[in-house]
């Protein structure tokens, strides 16, 4: 047995060794015909590249003897992307084309390997690098909801749960370098647990990717991407600094990464800490600030066999929550001081402009490792992803036990992904894949209990298959899901110490023992899948559509919450009778570019049975139900499941004014309706015909000009003004006081940037000014939880609930460190 082993290792060993290939070749000017220095060669599926040397050569070894995408990059040049065969000795001569033109991305998410995003059916959005980093945020969600159908429910400037077209928490799939990101999703009361410094792009699915990567995917995928590894010969970094002022925002990011002989390795650490955010309505808003530590470490080895890359990531914040508890007379905000909780002072000035965390907060620690690898063998190709995430999270909500957890959650997961390429066979690629994960949740020390102890198990087989005919791309494909879950009975009695609930088994003789969830087991399963089509009518007319089916198992909160909950303040209360919900979605879409105009059209229609939302409970007296706990009486929430149609679509229209090149003006919209159909039991009225939490008709248009003539020491500079434009939104679930109306309002922000030379013309460190809600308007969004934080809400004012940030002008300064810069490969 032990030489057959031997014998299949050295047979593959020795395929490897002949299956390896170098690629040479030179990039120049397609106008001029000079040698272009500096451009990167990259090929997405292998993450292996090279930077062109001073006479626009190149060369790559350890390549793998494959037909794969091969991408080429360079500020000012239109991107080049072909499909190369790396089979005998091959050779790259390219000539880049000027353009002002955003350059057009290969996409990795959803896909059977790396794509253009022209040639992929589903609908998608990449947001680049620049993006990211000349628009300010106070977190990486934050950056994105600019975007046409995106959005986030927000509690407060670091906490934003993703919405797509509507859908959120766990229909939305949070990924990271494609691995699956789980942090208890289902609250509202915190947000992705990533350094918003560390993204380097995202990918967006905008519809059902249950088909690849399971249930939680029923909405779309929001893949946030590190930066690829470094070209071959090179060893940088940077030290980013950022203050904004409204909230007296500091962060501070330090990363160095290197490509040494295949060998490459990245790390960034990033600190951000907030006072409390202030706007002209309610002044400093109690209760917002927030202290955030970051650290990620990636290694990896890049050779002809493949490559395997392992990455370590912790995420430390400590982030105050605002219950909106304000003094009757004075309207301002008053601070919690004891369990009884008869009397609130006000919060004095001093507190308000501190960065001291208050002792009512919650902490949320966060510790994922993963390793992504990639073997070739012949012309096929395995790939094995497989993590652990853990995280930890308490909710501080005793002014008279500042060490003891209201709520304190322990979440393990482990995620496992594994799917094999199968050789392309005329232009028809076949992955075959099973991906899933195993959950395991503990109660800690604490006195509230919302959901029980629990452990899951989910496994998902699914084939996916792509056919290129010519301008034609079919892409489809099914898959079948199964999660096995299982809970514990838990019981509770009085702690004679704190005289509040502790955990205890249901042996004990306490007089005091309550049993606060049953045993429950239960296994969900569904059938989900796609089928898509692009026709690329030219090189700059495109249309595309899908149909996708999306599911989604209940998550733990919707089948077994029963408790009171810290950081919402009310209580909440699941169901085990839940089915999973399911998806059918159709979109089209229509996408035109060119050199001086780009713009689309995409629209949707999507069907979701068995739909879960919640709702705010009445008494049989008409009034709000209310739980009555430690002299708190807390208003009480029940999910419920119904059947649900959303439909809309985004419309967007960028225009390059020749000859002025160097202006852009940029324009979007985005429209999305939802509807409560009924079912299920539920009773359809005027006040229940829509679904909550659904974003209004809103716009965004953007003035930008960018100056490619260096001016004095000043290159690259950006000067830009933009203007998003919110409808009221009157469309809302609005029984019970679930939800009210919103009013419409207009933004207006600017922002400024360029890079700083030296008389060398090296790069000294870049400078951005960005200013949002330029006009200070005082707005509430419709997806603010803040909105509905108000003890007081009827006060004679005329309004309610907490206001979102006033003006906010953000510094941002970049340094760059470079040690070696080889390029050409050589």
């Amino acid at each position: 047995m032990k030489r057959k082993l031997f014998f299949l290792f050295f047979l593959i060993h020795v395929c490897l060794i002949f299956s390896q290939t170098v690629l040479t070749g030179t990039i120049k000017n397609k106008d001029t015909h000079d040698p272009l220095p500096g451009a990167v060669i990259y090929f997405p599926d292998l993450k292996s590249g090279v930077a062109s040397g001073e006479a626009g050569t190149f060369t790559i070894t350890n390549l793998p003897k494959i037909q794969t995408l091969v991408q080429i990059k360079l500020i000012g040049f239109k991107t080049y992307v072909k499909q190369v065969d790396l089979t005998g000795n091959p050779r790259l001569d390219v000539e880049l084309e000027e353009s002002v033109i955003e350059e057009e991305e290969i996409v990795v998410t959803g896909t059977s390997h790396a794509t253009e995003m022209k040639h992929s059916p589903v609908p998608m959005v990449s947001i680049d690098q620049k993006y990211l980093t000349q628009n300010s945020s106070s977190n990486i969600i934050d950056a994105l909801i600019k975007v046409p159908g995106i959005s986030a429910v927000t509690t407060g400037p670091n906490i934003s749960k993703p919405y797509i077209r509507g859908l959120g928490y766990n229909r939305v799939l949070t990924l990271f370098d494609g691995v699956r990101q789980d942090g208890q999703q289902w609250g509202d009361e915190h947000g992705i647990e990533v350094d918003q410094f560390l993204i380097d792009r995202v990918e967006v699915i905008k519809g059902p990717a249950s088909l690849i990567y399971g249930s939680d995917a029923l909405a779309g995928v929001i893949n946030l991407l590190s930066a690829n590894p470094l070209p071959e010969g090179t060893v940088k970094g940077s030290l980013l600094s950022n203050y904004q002022t409204n909230n007296n925002q500091a962060a501070g990011s330090l990363n160095m990464a290197g490509n040494q002989k295949g060998f490459n390795w990245a790390v960034r650490a990033s600190k951000k800490q907030a006072g409390n955010y202030t706007n002209k309505y309610d002044g400093k808003v109690y209760g917002t600030k927030y202290n955030e530590s970051d650290l990620n470490i990636n290694i990896g080895l890049n050779k002809s066999w493949g490559y395997s890359h392992v990455n370590f990531s912790y995420y430390d914040n400590v982030q105050e929550v605002p219950d909106g508890y304000r003094d009757s007379a004075t309207r301002k905000f008053v601070k919690h001081i004891s369990e009884e909780d008869t009397l609130r002072p006000i919060v004095s000035t001093h507190e308000l402009n501190s960065y001291d965390i208050t002792g009512i907060h919650q902490r949320v620690q966060y510790v994922r490792a993963f390793s992504s690898s990639n073997f070739f063998v012949g012309k096929s190709k395995l790939a094995v992803n497989v993590g652990f995430q853990q995280s930890i999270r308490r909710e501080f909500s005793h002014p008279q036990f500042l060490n003891l957890a209201g709520l304190y959650l322990k979440l393990n997961t482990v995620t496992y992904d594994f799917k094999f390429y199968f050789p392309e066979l005329k232009k028809t690629q076949l992955v075959l894949g099973v991906n899933g994960m195993l959950q395991q949740n503990k109660n800690g020390r604490a006195t509230e209990f919302v959901i029980p102890n629990y452990q899951s198990f989910d496994v998902g087989p699914f084939a996916f298959v792509k056919r290129s005919f010519g301008k034609l791309d079919l892409a489809g494909g099914v898959r079948y899901d199964t999660r096995s879950f299982s809970n514990a009975s838990l019981y509770t009695v009085i702690d004679p110490l704190t005289g509040f609930q502790k955990q205890s088994d249901n042996k004990t003789n306490d007089t005091t023992l309550s049993k606060q969830f049953s045993e429950y087991n239960h296994t969900f399963s569904g059938i989900s899948g796609s089928f898509g089509a692009t026709f690329n009518v030219s090189d700059k007319l495109s249309v595309k559509c899908n149909v996708g089916r999306g599911y989604r198992a209940p998550n733990i909160s919707e089948i077994s919450a029963k408790g009171i909950h810290p950081g919402t303040g009310f209580l909440q209360l699941g169901d085990g009778n839940f089915k999973p919900e399911f998806s059918l979605q159709e979109d089209v879409g229509v996408f035109f570019e060119s050199e001086h105009i780009s713009g689309s059209v995409e629209l949707f229609n999507n069907i979701i049975s068995n739909y879960i939302y919640n709702e705010k409970l009445i008494s049989y007296s008409g009034s709000d139900s209310v739980y009555l706990q430690s002299g708190n009486n807390y208003p009480v929430f029940k999910f419920r499941q119904t059947t649900a149609q959303l439909y809309g679509g985004e419309f967007s229209f960028d225009i390059h004014p020749h000859p002025l090149d160097w202006l852009h003006i940029e324009n979007s919209i985005s429209l999305i309706y939802a509807a409560n159909l009924g079912g299920n039991g539920s009773h359809i009225t005027d006040s229940t015909r829509y679904l909550p939490y659904i974003p209004p008709f809103h716009t965004n248009s953007e003035l930008r000009a960018d100056f490619k003539k260096q001016i004095a020491c000043f290159s690259e500079i950006f000067v830009k003004v933009g203007l998003q434009y919110y409808a009221e939104q009157n469309r809302i679930f609005s029984a019970y006081g679930t939800e009210t109306k919103t009013p419409s309002y207009t933004l207006l922000d600017a922002g400024f940037g360029t890079t700083v030379l030296n008389k060398k013309g090296k790069h000294i460190f870049t400078v951005i000014i960005n200013a949002t809600n330029l006009t200070d308007v005082a707005y509430q969004n419709n997806m603010s939880r803040l909105k509905y934080f108000d003890n007081y809400p009827v006060n004679g004012t005329g309004r309610r609930g907490i206001y979102s940030m006033g003006r906010n002008i953000s510094f941002k300064i970049i340094i760059p460190l470079i040690l070696m810069n080889k390029k050409g490969g050589d």
